[in-house]
């Protein structure tokens, strides 16, 4: 009998445990909410070309503002979408950013692999056991990497870091062709002013049958420091007045990652990106959305 009431006890004590961690979690990922100035700052730091004529990214430094607003919340899961707010006055032009998906202890995972492809992978339950998904989609919302890993919470820091493979960012498509896949290690750590995603990346170049060659290194740090909501209030006003569009294209395309196996993904139709059909007041309804991601899928 007391060996029984001992095992019972352990079990309230490790279930109340996890409770209070997943209580943390969901503390950490909602703070990044709110209204941020953001600096965006890369620099490549090595290269391993055999090229001697091998030319690195310039450093790159860009800042805005930026509205990182909560839209979907479950028990397991919570939904951040970044819109982007160039100016402080009624002519600021306002942008749609990344989105960052989070579910708790998720066993489906889309997979990025090269050459604009994903692929939908099954994990093991014991392996994301008390861990965080983060599904990082681009401004069409089609996917670009996901990541599974636990929060850290010691000596009042509050971490998350994952290492993941993903295609080029934006800021290299229109400048880099000679690698196809960007070895992501990020970092978010919740600070006093806001929060801060590190990244130590690696460029490689991947090819089928052949052992990934990585060509250079990459450190990037983005800071989100805290503002006033209000000096948000035009990229809030936008996202108010446009996210039942949004909101259509979202449910179009986790029809598509749940029909699909493997997603490639066309870079342009009719020499446009997907971004840029979406972005027009074209494309409103779900039967218009469907037929235009429809046509963007190999």
């Amino acid at each position: 009998m007391k060996k029984s009431v001992l095992a019972i006890c352990i079990l309230f004590s490790l279930t109340l445990g996890a409770q209070n961690k997943k209580r943390k979690d969901v503390m950490a990922i909602k703070s990044m909410q709110g209204c941020y100035k953001v600096t965006f700052t890369f620099a490549e730091t090595f290269n391993y070309s055999e090229d001697s004529n091998y030319v690195p990214s310039p450093n790159k430094i860009d800042y805005a503002i930026e509205w990182v607003d909560l839209i979907e919340e479950t028990d397991s899961s919570i939904v951040l979408q970044h819109i982007l707010q160039a100016g402080t006055d009624s002519n600021a032009h306002i942008i749609k950013h990344w989105r960052q998906d989070w579910s708790y202890q998720d066993i489906s995972q889309l997979m990025f692999t090269h050459n604009n492809t994903w692929k939908s992978i099954t994990l093991d339950l014991e392996d994301v056991k008390g861990k965080w998904t983060q599904k990082v989609f681009q401004v069409d919302d089609s996917p670009r990497y996901e990541g599974e890993a636990s929060w850290i919470h010691i000596d009042g820091k509050s971490f998350w870091e994952n290492t993941v493979d993903a295609p080029l960012p934006r800021r290299e498509r229109t400048i880099r062709s000679d690698y196809n896949v960007l070895k992501r290690m990020n970092r978010i750590d919740i600070t006093e002013f806001g929060w801060s995603h590190k990244q130590d990346n690696l460029k490689v170049i991947r090819k089928d049958n052949e052992n990934d060659f990585i060509l250079a290194k990459e450190y990037g740090y983005n800071s989100y420091v805290r503002l006033d909501d209000n000096q948000c209030k035009y990229a809030k006003q936008w996202w108010y007045n446009n996210k039942k569009k949004w909101e259509t294209v979202r449910f179009v395309w986790n029809d598509v990652f749940n029909d699909n196996s493997i997603i490639e993904l066309k870079k342009f139709v009719n020499d446009k990106r997907l971004w840029q059909y979406l972005f027009s007041d074209e494309y409103q309804n779900e039967e218009e959305i469907r037929a235009l991601i429809s046509d963007f899928l190999n």
